[in-house]
């Protein structure tokens, strides 16, 4: 088993069974895992990162529930991925160096959520190689809670984040039926 299969497993458990997981009763009821493309190595990039200035004033962005939170735009990352150039925005916690990347591509409303998906720096998929490299690996990008439950506020993809090529890698939409 790769560890991409061996953590979606683990993510499958828990939303089937942790008190903290966002699905409901009902949902838990028919739940039987979560949908993925398969890993590809063509969505594990190299991207080179601009940063962006310290003093930079922190954005807020805008969540699914109308709230606002706060993030430091950290760097932006360019990358070529199935042969087009991209660049999408990493963002940190205001007080920390937590990674953050929201992102929206040509998939999300289709095969993907239609608010985005993320990748951050408490799961695998983001990695800081130097001071002006990071590693992404689209196969582990996830949906927000709020692509489950209504009831969680989740940060929206700026529109900076908005790709225009598909990111066929990660989590696909919810079905809250049965597979």
């Amino acid at each position: 088993m790769n560890e991409y299969q061996k953590f979606r497993e683990q993510i499958d458990e828990f939303m089937q069974h942790h008190p903290q997981a966002p699905l409901d009763e009902a949902q838990r009821l028919y739940f039987r895992g979560l949908f993925y493309y398969e890993p590809s190595p063509a969505y594990l990039v190299m991207a080179t990162v601009t940063r962006f200035s310290a003093r930079e004033p922190l954005v807020e962005m805008e969540t699914s529930t109308g709230d606002r939170r706060r993030y430091r735009r950290w760097g932006r990352a360019h990358f070529t991925i199935d042969g087009e150039a991209a660049a999408l925005t990493i963002y940190a916690n205001p007080y920390e160096e937590d990674f953050f990347l929201p992102f929206r591509d040509a998939t999300s409303g289709k095969e993907t959520y239609g608010a985005g998906r993320y990748l951050d720096s408490h799961r695998p998929g983001l990695r800081q190689l130097g001071e002006g490299e990071i590693e992404i690996d689209f196969n582990w990008c996830y949906n927000p809670y709020c692509a489950y439950n209504e009831g969680y506020s989740c940060p929206l993809p700026p529109r900076e984040n908005w790709l225009a090529i598909p990111i066929r890698a990660g989590e696909k939409v919810f079905h809250s039926s049965s597979r």
